[in-house]
């Protein structure tokens, strides 16, 4: 029982991973917030630089 004991006490303190996975998940979360943004936004931002190039298309002889 104390080779069971001794090998859960060394993964429970390994932290070696843990780091990396962090990173990945705060990665993850910003990916998602920048698809939200770009999803929401993406319609306005579409309008606005049709209309600057019509305003532009107009005004050139």
């Amino acid at each position: 029982m104390s080779i069971i004991s001794s090998l859960m006490t060394r993964l429970w303190k390994n932290e070696s991973g843990a780091t990396a996975i962090e990173y990945g998940l705060i990665a993850a979360l910003v990916a998602v917030v920048l698809i939200t943004a770009l999803t929401l936004l993406g319609g306005s931002l579409s309008d606005m630089f049709n209309g600057i190039s019509n305003t532009l298309g107009d005004n050139t002889p």
